[in-house]
């Protein structure tokens, strides 16, 4: 099973960028899709992007679309999430997940159960 390791977190000022990256301890294999989630304090966790390695195919909930982009550098087992534009409202612990596919969107959020592999979380902290 693939580990992962998320970084990039930090504090950032309202309307800026961040770039998140999760590395895996090895290559992510067939069928593998990674994910980003989100958990701000008293709210449920969010699925917030995915991206399959097999297609590329990406899934982006509504809140981040067109702000956040998800990226895979297979050569560096390592998934980006760009987010530009950042809210106070993305404010969150962000954790990324990976499993073989597939994966499901339940309620326009990415599905969690899914996924078994998951990193530590990286803070982001958005000022107004």
């Amino acid at each position: 099973e693939v580990q992962v390791v998320e970084s990039g977190g930090g504090l950032v000022q309202a309307g800026g960028s961040l770039r998140l990256s999760c590395a895996a301890s090895r290559r992510f294999g067939d069928g593998y899709v990674i994910g980003w989630f989100r958990q701000a304090p008293g709210k449920e966790r969010e699925g917030v992007s995915c991206i399959s390695r097999d297609d590329g195919d990406t899934f982006y909930a509504d809140s981040v679309k067109g702000r956040f982009t998800i990226t895979l550098d297979n050569a560096k087992n390592t998934v980006y999430l760009q987010m530009n534009r950042l809210k106070p409202e993305d404010t969150a612990v962000y954790y990324c997940a990976a499993d073989r596919g597939p994966y499901a969107v339940v309620d326009g959020s990415l599905a969690a159960g899914y996924f078994h592999s998951w990193g530590q979380g990286t803070q982001v902290t958005v000022s107004s």
